[in-house]
């Protein structure tokens, strides 16, 4: 409540008196001073020894600096100014102080002695010179001392629980005492250790009438509580603070004041063991309290006694615990009490205060107890109230209990002297004057007369039972006519608006002490009473800080008697030691600013410390408006204050103005419900605080206390053990730094376990989230909410179970009717302890008195921390077991058990029993190796289950976690650093090679907000890493606070968990039995945050999300053509996958060895991989279209010559030349160079597109790369004259060079000449036969040592792939396998990887296409298409480059059978073959640009990926254009130099679908220049489907028609008129959208983005856009719906939820969102235009933007001039509703003259404008303006 401010004149009283007695003080000091100071060291054994002058500080210099000099001289002390002013520059000598008289004698409770006072002048007279030392050990844990004066009696505190000790003397003492005689002190030693703990050697003992002073060394800085305060720290700040105590009116600010109570106890914890012990001084005069840095502190007060309590524990928690048994328990809070309160200091009547409790009704806030401030009041007089305003007030109460509500109303203890407004007496004053109960003026008879809210006041003397007794008779005949539920009790410090009293204060030494602590104004009556006003318990000067403590015991009291056998509610204001047995306290008249909302944790803190857990601020801020975001975040943090009220004063904003559909409120109703689900656990631990001490709202140091990073935590607060508060506490913040102690911690709102402990780690907490967190190893009993405790007593109750690191929980519930007093005494209550072991919940009642008329049951259980499926529960009370029909439900992401359908009566004991085996969905397969046996499975410590309901699932799965555990874990800003220890008693049986690598390291980085990466790898044995870095950051480029992820360890069993900030999904989850890591096998598992995966290649897929039915996928390139489930040409084990919200991710596995990856329904999917390490990347999107840019951005640095490319990005795909977008033709089986000469004239002929020939091998002379064969010897003269007629021609190449060797069995028919030729080359040059000298490709590779050879020898391994022997005859009739295995001839294999590979394979190029030998010979190909060892020199294709061979392994047999059959297959075709299957020998040995040996074991599935950058770099260096690469093997980065068909298909109709799947696969890797042959590859075409085909292979972005030899022509020109009609259509379609499709082009180039688009990628929130594979888009506009079926006339498509038109017609469809069935006869493709929605930089790029009236067309990018002058002619505007009467065309604002016209249909409401000659590259902006709209 806000308080009454000084006028200027008073201001100025006071400052005059302020300077007056300065004066004063300054002469008392001269005159009392004996003898001079000498100036000496500042420092006694290196410690300061404080004094502090009588102004309260140190000066620093000038004239005060004199006079303080001066005054220290003159007082025998010390004088030495220093730099620091905080450091005293006065202090005492050694020489001050007392000594021991005689001997410390024995007593019947601990020992006394006689000190006398030394020689040393007087600090402020009347010193005391022979003093009493009394010490007694009360119990083995607290020690007294006090010290008194043994001749006259002083003031000592009438505390009703701290009072005198008879004995006996406590035994077994875990602290040992000794005094000091000379200078007297006290050392307080633990006697287990010997630390010191308590030293008051420090300082002089001072012991004076009017001032007391007593220094203490500690044995550490960490110093906690003393009050009351603003403290912005919990722990003390030690660098010379002095806090005064003197209970005032003044709220909380930044200055360091004396605010409402007084609370003189402080805890000091010693070290990381956790020993602490407490020292609290009873005294209740004004004092400071001063702390040092030595560390030390000073107790100085004014009057009283000394009376120190030194109380030991082994925790700060038993400290607390032994200070409140000396003090008195808190009480035990009633509980409606803990739900929600509502206030506000002037509401203005009570028809608004109904307004409010009926709003916040509706809207179901939970709410329990609506306070009324003083307006409530006939002018604010107690026990009245206003009835104007508040006419029916007095049935209030009843109208809240129709809600289930509770009234409160407030108290003020100012006794207005004034009549009622009406005339009548105030009864409650006259009552009073009667009983004569208030303070008194100095003359004990005469009642002091004040001024306070309701004008001249009396103040009650609750010292007086007299007084008590009127209080309570006043309070009662108020409830009477008001009836009420609870008290609040407020201005009790006692605050008064005049200084002292209307009569003003006598000058004397109360008032005006010869020393004034540093209290606020530096006047003992500013603000309250005269200092000589007497009460019943003494002097107000002694007794001034007990007023609130003296109210609260008599409103106690008024509770007894208003509310026999209830507990009621009581809160006040003011407090002093012991408050807590009968008050709650609220932390006074805050405001609403973001450092309140800070300073109330640590004041909380503190005041649990003080025995008063009833604690809160008031929410929102009490003083100042209030802000949406503030009050927001302060009731989420509010709601966890123990008592949780909002309250503002009258004058500032209502935090309802901002309505209930706000965040604000929102989120309040969120965390209010969680705390009243919580409040069984709250109410439990204020039971435990009010039996046994313990602290509700608690430091995060009391559980943690041997992490020394929680010593100084302040920002967040615990309740109890168990619940973890991290709130945001500043403006403008979304994530926070929070530290998470040493713990098993769970998110309590998912229940997921996070793995970060004992670290700050950012959480991000967005406008309506706060940080809640469950402590593992506790039980939390709970009870479904309601708006009201009333209500919600009556629901179900549950329990949340969170498991340690041993799957271990301990809890325990109090409950009671929840508002009768004595029900513990009476043993009236229900008390259970929980404990979880083994599987087994133990519920056991340790008491029984309570019968609960709600008939509660425990209904819900649930279980957090669960690695496997609970899939059966036992419930058995006695030992018999009991008939449960309950529901269990596992979440596997979040690790969660949700037991439901309980039906455990509350009073009841009972046992629940567990078995937890994985579900069907949970097994991960325990042995993926060939032929699965129960034998071999249980050999591996697996379960062997067979289930014949899913066959799919394995047999054979893990029931154990993994072997691997995280001990400790480095953080930083830019990730993480942990080491794995394996654990041999969990480590399985394995064979040699897959044993389990014990030193093996986990790092995680954080690269950028939105892709992180993380490895394991073995830090003390280097394993083989991928050679294909990437371009990353050398220092992160992200901030914490934008992270869109937060990833944290799980530490045992080892798992990494990545979790998107935003939605908290998680999107990656390893904590599962799978990982291992071993040198032949590495596997690890993650959770999936849905079934919808896409990626992983190259493997056909029937579907383009992978199906989740235990299907296991292998990556190995090989030369497998297209097969359900053989693993094919390329290796790309990236994946992109939607969370269920629709947000999307991607994981790229930096992996090349052989792999496969199994998905499962969990969903999961596990990674198994023989070689290697785990090096994974992920992007974080949010969207499926931003996570490919994200990938593409991901810098793979070429192999070679890393310098020259570090700053290039992988993926970003290649720019292909704008006639590759063109139709194109190949067919393996050309018989010769006219057929293909007789083809392209067909083509012009029939009209029919087409841009691009091919050869195949047939071009070769034996299918010898870089030759020509007989057939083909007039190709180079017919590319010329296809080129020069604007088309285009590539070739291939194999990129094998042969060298024929034979071996005998490989003769058959042969003579044995061959015999003698081979065995004599072989002895000198394993390289050409004699016939073979002038192959010259193969001997310069021999001599720049290019090939692939067997390790640690020169010899070249070789195979067999296409090159048939010279000099024979070929039977063409045989199978192709028999022809090879007859006539093939060896093959050696180019290592790309080597620096001299990539320069002899650019010179081969450069000289086939400019033939330095024979100019006639040189072949001007535009492009190349290379293959395994193959190599088509196209626009540049590489074939056959997995590598593939015709022969497995080499010629005479591979020679490690460890490395070609590994201990683990992964699931590949042909598994039981090996590796070698159609590729060379694992040993190979290939060399990286750096020397490096390297196995091909590891690097096998890069060849292709090494091939295709030297042959992109030869390719353009021969001529001189961008030209193009094809590659039919491809690895991540791929995309980057080369396009990508799908291989050797067939012809048939399931390929049509596999297509569009395989590019839209492709576009996810970054590889946007794809396609697959048209019409297939193998077997004959049929004429439908070859139709349907050219229909859809028109839109594949690399469209190409091709087939192998042997079977029939399928070019357009090869079947009949109709179908050269349909291709020719269908084709200038594409030729005419050719403009937008390589803008698409570019946008992938320049953005990443796709242009075989999924549609899930534009329309990612409709769900049914995840299944579809059947259509496809160009980019985001152009949708298409092939028919892929036969003898199909229509097609089933889905129309997104967007405008679509007829790409034929230009109508609008009037569809969206749905499913349609669409008209598709034989010579039509649907096509639907969406409405809404270089290299060198030599190139035009131009925008176009549509408007209500108009059309932008602006050139962004000219870098390219255009030699043919293209014009815009034709303008097309679709679903324009208004007519168009003129279009005008405007350039820099002006008219332009055009001769266009205008047509609009307004049927279709179409627009065309042709004939409009607007310039292709106009640099500068055109405006196409319609003008003249409507009718």
């Amino acid at each position: 409540m806000g308080k009454r401010k000084f006028s200027g004149l008073e201001s100025t009283l006071i400052a005059l008196f302020c300077l007056v007695t300065v004066v004063a003080i300054v002469l008392i000091a001269l005159l009392a001073s004996g003898q001079p100071g000498v100036k000496v060291n500042t420092t006694q054994n290196g410690k300061y020894l404080p004094f502090v002058l009588p102004d309260g500080n140190s000066s620093s210099g000038g004239c005060s600096a004199l006079l303080a000099e001066s005054i220290c001289t003159l007082r025998g002390c010390c004088w030495n100014p220093q730099d620091d002013t905080s450091v005293p520059w006065c202090f005492f000598p050694s020489n001050h102080g007392y000594k021991v008289d005689g001997s410390v004698r024995s007593t019947e409770t601990g020992f006394e002695a006689t000190l006398t006072r030394l020689p040393s002048p007087s600090l402020f007279g009347n010193d005391i010179n022979t003093v009493l030392l009394t010490g007694e050990y009360q119990t083995s844990n607290r020690f007294r001392f006090k010290i008194t004066d043994p001749n006259t009696k002083r003031f000592e505190v009438p505390h009703e629980h701290v009072g005198s000790f008879s004995g006996p003397a406590a035994s077994n003492l875990n602290y040992k005492v000794e005094v000091k005689n000379n200078p007297f002190g006290i050392v307080v030693t633990r006697v287990s250790n010997g630390k010191v703990l308590f030293n008051t050697s420090i300082g002089p003992l001072q012991y004076a009438d009017q001032f007391l002073q007593l220094s203490i060394k500690l044995p550490s800085s960490n110093i906690y509580g003393v009050g009351e305060h603003v403290h912005k720290q919990y722990r003390h700040d030690v660098n010379w603070k002095t806090w005064p105590m003197f209970s005032r009116d003044i709220g909380p600010s930044g200055s360091m004041h004396n605010l409402y109570g007084v609370q003189t106890f402080f805890l000091c914890l010693e070290d990381s063991s956790g020993a602490s012990f407490g020292v609290f001084l009873m005294n209740s005069n004004a004092m400071e309290f001063a702390v040092q840095p030595a560390p030390a502190v000073t107790y100085r007060t004014i009057g009283g006694i000394l009376d120190f309590y030194i109380l030991l524990g082994n925790t700060p928690e038993q400290v607390v615990q032994e200070y409140l048994q000396l003090v008195g328990l808190p009480l035990l809070p009633s509980y409606w009490s803990l739900g929600f309160q509502l206030s506000r200091w002037n509401y203005g009547s009570l028809d608004e205060v109904k307004k409010v409790v009926e709003r916040n009704h509706l809207i179901d806030l939970p709410y329990d107890a609506q306070i009324t401030d003083i307006d409530y009041m006939e002018n604010r007089k107690d026990f009245t109230y206003d009835k104007v305003l508040f006419t029916d007030l007095p049935t209030f109460a009843s109208y809240l209990h129709g809600f289930g509500k509770k009234y409160i109303i407030i108290l003020d203890p100012a006794i207005s002297t004034e009549k009622l407004s009406d005339g009548s007496e105030y009864g409650s004053y006259n009552r009073g004057q009667s009983k004569q109960v208030w303070v008194n003026e100095s003359d004990g008879i005469t009642p002091l007369i004040g001024e306070v809210w309701p004008g001249n006041t009396v103040f009650p003397d609750y010292t007086n039972p007299d007084c008590t007794s009127w209080w309570v008779e006043e309070c009662k005949r108020f409830y009477d006519t008001v009836p009420y539920d609870g008290i609040w009790i407020d201005m009790n410090e006692i605050s008064n608006f005049v200084q002292g009293s209307n009569n003003g204060c006598a000058q004397n030494d109360l008032n005006y002490p010869p020393f004034t602590p540093s209290i606020l104004d530096k006047l003992m009556f500013s603000k309250t009473l005269c200092m000589d006003a007497v009460q019943k318990w003494g002097k107000h000067y002694d007794v001034h800080s007990l007023y609130g403590y003296s109210m609260a015991i008599s409103t106690t009291e008024v509770i007894k008697t208003v509310f026999p056998g209830k507990r009621s509610f009581l809160i006040s204001r003011s407090t002093f030691v012991g408050s807590g047995k009968h008050t709650g306290h609220w932390l006074g008249d805050n405001a609403a600013t973001w450092e309140h909302i800070k300073w109330a944790i640590p004041a909380m803190l503190e005041f649990n410390l003080f025995g008063i857990p009833y604690i809160g601020a008031d929410i929102c801020g009490f003083f100042d408006d209030t802000t949406e975001e503030l009050c927001r975040r302060w009731m989420q943090v509010g709601a966890f204050y123990p008592f949780s009220r909002n309250h503002n004063a009258e004058g500032y904003i209502d935090p309802a103005v901002f309505g209930a559909d706000s965040v604000l409120v929102q989120t309040s109703k969120h965390y209010l419900n969680i705390r009243y689900t919580l409040l069984p656990y709250l109410y439990t631990l204020f039971y435990k605080a009010h039996t046994q001490g313990d602290t509700v709202v608690r430091p995060v140091l009391h559980e943690f206390y041997s992490d020394e990073v929680t010593w100084e935590v302040d920002r967040q607060f615990l309740w109890g053990p168990g619940l973890l508060i991290s709130a945001v506490l500043d403006p403008g913040v979304d994530v926070i730094q929070a530290y998470i102690p040493d713990a098993v911690w769970y998110e309590y709102e998912t229940g997921a376990k996070i793995a970060t402990r004992k670290q700050w780690t950012d959480l991000h907490l967005p406008a309506d989230k706060l940080g809640l967190h469950l402590r593992g190893g506790y039980i939390y009993p709970t009870q479904q909410p309601a708006p009201t405790t009333s209500d919600s007593r009556k629901n179900p109750m549950g329990l949340i179970i969170a498991l340690d690191d041993d799957n271990k929980a301990y809890g325990d519930l109090f409950w009671d009717d929840g508002e009768s007093t004595g029900t513990i005494d009476s043993k009236n209550y229900i008390y259970y302890e929980f404990n979880v072991s083994a599987n087994i919940l133990q519920i056991n009642v340790i008491n029984n008195g309570y019968v609960d008329p709600n008939n509660l049951k425990f209904e819900e259980i649930k279980i957090l921390g669960v690695l496997q499926e609970i899939t059966e529960l036992n419930v058995t009370q006695n030992n018999v077991l009991q008939t449960s029909l309950h529901n269990i439900t596992y979440y596997p992401s979040d690790k969660v058990v949700h037991i439901t359908g309980l039906q455990l009566e509350l009073g009841k004991s009972y046992t629940l029993q567990w078995t937890q085996q994985a579900s069907i969905n949970e097994r991960f397969d325990c042995y993926p190796n060939l032929d699965p046996t129960q034998e071999k499975c249980e050999q591996l410590g697996c379960v062997w289950e067979q289930s014949p309901s899913n066959p799919d699932s394995p047999s054979c799965y893990y029931n154990s976690d993994n072997a691997y555990s995280v001990d400790g874990v480095e953080y930083s800003s830019s990730g993480l650093v942990a080491n794995l220890t394996l654990n041999s008693t969990n480590a399985r049986a394995n064979e040699m090679y897959t044993e389990p690598i014990g030193t093996l390291r986990l790092e995680v980085k954080y690269h950028s907000n939105h892709m992180l990466q993380f490895k394991i790898y073995d830090y003390q044995n280097a394993r083989y890493e991928v050679p294909v870095p990437l371009n990353l950051p050398s220092s992160p480029v992200n901030t914490n606070e934008n992270l869109l992820y937060e990833v944290s360890v799980q530490r045992k069993p080892f798992g990494v968990q990545v979790r998107r900030k935003s939605t908290g999904t998680v999107i990656w989850d390893s904590q599962l039995p799978t990982f291992t890591f071993s040198d032949m096998f590495i596997q690890i598992s993650t959770r999936l945050a849905s079934q919808y995966i896409y990626g992983f290649g190259e493997t056909e897929h029937t579907m383009f999300r992978r199906n989740m039915s235990w299907h296991t996928w292998g990556m190995f390139t090989r030369d497998q053509a297209p097969t359900y489930k053989l693993n094919s040409y390329g290796y790309q084990p990236f994946y992109m996958a939607l969370e269920e919200d629709g947000n999307a991710h991607g994981v790229l596995l930096l992996n090349s060895n052989a792999m496969d990856v199994t998905f499962q329904p969990t969903p999961a999917l596990t990674y198994r991989t023989i070689g290697g390490i785990l090096d994974f990347y992920m992007v974080l999107g949010p969207t499926p279209e931003l996570v490919v840019q994200e990938y593409t951005e991901v810098g793979f640095l070429p192999y070679y010559k890393l310098a020259l490319f570090g700053g290039l990005l992988i993926g970003r795909p290649v720019m292909p030349p704008y006639w590759s977008l063109g139709f194109q033709l190949c067919r393996y089986g050309y018989r010769n160079d006219s057929e293909i000469s007789q083809l392209v004239e067909e083509m012009k002929a029939a009209n029919i597109p087409y841009d691009v020939q091919y050869v195949d091998i047939d071009h070769m002379e034996r299918q010898l790369d870089f030759t020509l064969g007989a057939r083909f010897q007039g190709l180079p003269a017919l590319i010329n004259k296809i080129k020069a007629e604007g088309m285009r021609f590539i070739i291939i190449l194999v990129s094998l060079a042969y060298f024929f060797k034979f071996i005998i069995a490989e003769l058959r028919i042969y003579i044995t000449a061959f015999l003698k030729l081979f065995f004599q080359h072989k002895a000198k040059d394993p390289t050409i036969s004699g016939n073979e000298t002038d192959y010259l490709t193969f001997s310069r590779g021999v001599e720049d040592d290019v090939f692939i050879k067997w390790p640690n020898t020169n010899d070249i391994i070789y195979s067999k792939v296409w090159p048939f022997l010279p000099n024979v005859t070929v039977n063409e009739s045989l199978p192709e396998q028999t022809q090879i295995q007859l006539y093939g001839a060896h093959a050696a294999f180019p290592d790309f990887l080597r620096n001299s590979t990539v320069e002899w394979w650019k010179r081969e190029i450069l000289e086939f296409y400019d033939n330095p030998r024979n100019s006639s010979q040189s072949v001007k190909f535009d492009g190349l298409w290379i293959v395994s060892v193959e190599m088509c020199l196209i626009f540049g294709v590489n074939d056959m480059n997995e590598p593939a061979t015709f022969y497995n392994g080499a010629l005479e047999g591979c020679r490690d059978d460890l490395l070609n059959y590994p201990p683990y297959i992964p699931h590949l075709g042909y598994r039981s073959d090996g590796l070698i299957v159609k590729t060379p020998c694992m040993e190979g040995e290939q060399r990286l640009p750096d020397g490096t040996r390297v196995r091909h074991y590891d690097v096998h599935s890069l060849y292709g990926w090494s091939q295709t950058k030297p042959t992109l770099d030869a390719l353009q260096n021969a001529t001189k254009e961008r030209g193009i690469v094809i590659t039919r093997s491809t690895y991540p980065s791929s995309g980057k130099w080369a396009g990508h068909w799908l291989g050797d298909n067939k012809a048939e109709w399931d390929q049509l679908a596999k297509s569009v799947i395989g590019m839209m696969e492709f576009s996810l890797f970054g590889i946007s220049y794809t396609g697959a042959d048209i019409c297939g590859f193998f077997n004959d075409s049929q004429y439908e489907l070859c139709l349907r085909w050219m229909q859809l292979g028109a839109f594949y972005p690399y469209s190409r028609n091709h087939n192998e030899k042997g079977t029939r022509r399928q070019d357009p020109v090869s079947w009949n008129a109709t179908f050269e009609d349909i291709s020719r259509k269908v084709l200038n379609i594409r030729y005419t959208l050719l403009p937008y499709f390589y803008t698409l082009m570019y946008d992938a180039h320049a953005h990443g983005s796709t242009v075989i688009r999924p549609v899930l990628h534009e329309f990612v929130k409709d769900r049914a856009t995840w299944d579809i594979y059947e259509q496809f888009l160009w980019g985001p506009a152009l949708l298409i719906s092939p028919v892929m079926q036969p003898n199909a006339v229509t097609v089933d498509a889905y129309i997104p939820d967007a405008i679509w038109y007829d790409y034929y017609t230009d109508e609008y469809i009037g569809v969206r969102g749905k499913s349609v069935t669409l008209s598709a006869p034989l010579d039509h493709i649907n096509l639907h235009i969406r409405g809404d929605a270089y290299e060198d930089g030599a190139y035009l790029l131009t925008s176009f933007t549509a408007k209500q009236n108009g059309l932008d067309i602006t050139v962004v990018h000219h870098g390219y001039s255009d030699p043919n002058n293209l014009m815009f002619t034709e303008i097309k505007v679709l679903g324009l509703s208004t007519t168009v009467g003129q279009v005008a065309v405007l350039q820099n604002g002006g008219t332009i003259p055009s001769a266009h016209t205008v047509d609009y249909n307004s049927t279709s409401q179409n627009f065309w404008l042709t004939s409009c000659l607007v310039n292709f590259a106009n640099q500068d902006a055109v405006g196409v303006t319609c003008m003249n709209l409507g009718p």
